[in-house]
């Protein structure tokens, strides 16, 4: 496994993966100068690892709306389900928990959807920013809620409101 790390509007991007795929993507407040020389850019990494940074550092810039790298993550079978299901929400649009429970077919597991889409281990890629209160209100977020406003703002999901689908 090897990880890479680089600065962004949100603080250090940190990915880890293999051969296989990225596993894990997260923000930290750390700089890549404090966490040190053992990762970063430089070295070796895995492709996929490789071209994750890449094209993070495009959707960062404002060019990348999708990703087509090959994705690893652990969690189990329900967990994968509701990641699956956020895949689908498109780029720019936000979607309220109960409508996701509803995609995945149980619009009573609303608590458990919204605990795995808590865990969801590859941020912003996996688009768990999406998913809003029914309210509209910014709910939740691992990173904390202002990376996920950032986020939903560089997406243009607020200048779309039109596009905001809560049931």
């Amino acid at each position: 496994m090897t990880t890479a790390v680089f600065d962004s509007p949100l603080g250090s991007v940190r990915i880890s993966g293999d051969n296989k795929g990225v596993s894990v993507i997260s923000c930290t407040d750390i700089s890549v100068r404090e966490i040190g020389s053992e990762t970063g850019l430089a070295g070796s990494l895995d492709e996929p690892v490789r071209e994750a940074v890449r094209q993070l550092q495009d959707y960062f810039a404002g060019t990348r709306q999708t990703f087509d790298f090959p994705l690893n993550p652990a969690g189990t079978a329900f967990q994968q389900t509701v990641w699956r299901a956020l895949l689908d929400v498109p780029f720019g649009t936000t979607l309220s928990y109960l409508a996701l429970s509803r995609r995945i077919g149980d619009e009573k597991a609303i608590r458990a959807v919204a605990a795995a889409n808590g865990r969801n281990p590859l941020w912003i890629v996996v688009p768990c920013h999406r998913i809003i209160g029914s309210d509209g209100s910014l709910t939740g977020y691992a990173g904390g809620l202002w990376r996920k406003q950032w986020l939903l703002e560089h997406e243009g999901a607020f200048a779309r409101s039109s596009q905001l689908s809560l049931f």
